[in-house]
């Protein structure tokens, strides 16, 4: 069994507008990391997540940046029974939809825990939350509105 997911969304605005909403920590705050985020998503940083409604900061290590196209991640895999941490790998990719520069697809892939209970339950809770957070990208690009605030309370 590959533990591995993707989850996308279609949001109507331009890939560099939907690129740098995702790249840059004072919009990602606005919508997603509602406890902040420290340091622009390049490549090489590691940056900090914080969700007020999950206490507790989380590194995050930036492998690759490819402007208005790709970003990659690695974080902790959140997997208890694996008896030591290991990271996943997040991709995250923007393109035009059929060639329509006013609308972008986003695509988040995750992968690379272990075949563990607490791999797949870690995998499944991930899933969850990044299928949450192109939802929130789109609420918040298109229309200012922090669809988040208040979803976990």
């Amino acid at each position: 069994m590959d533990l591995k997911f993707r989850v996308f969304a279609n949001v109507a605005r331009p890939v560099h507008e939907v690129f740098e909403a995702v790249a840059d920590p004072d919009q990602l705050s606005h919508y997603f990391t509602t406890g902040g985020a420290k340091g622009r998503l390049e490549q090489g940083a590691t940056v900090t997540w914080d969700f007020a409604d999950f206490p507790g900061a989380f590194p995050v290590k930036v492998v690759e940046v490819v402007p208005d196209e790709r970003i990659v991640l690695e974080w902790k895999a959140n997997d208890p029974s694996a008896g030591r941490d290991y990271d996943t790998t997040v991709t995250m990719t923007f393109k035009p939809v059929d060639g329509d520069t006013e609308r972008t697809l986003v695509e988040i892939a995750e992968e690379g825990w272990r075949e563990t209970e607490g791999g797949l339950k870690a995998s499944y809770g991930n899933c969850m939350g990044w299928a949450q957070m192109v939802a929130a990208l789109k609420v918040w690009v298109e229309h200012g509105i922090n669809l988040r605030e208040g979803m976990y309370k």
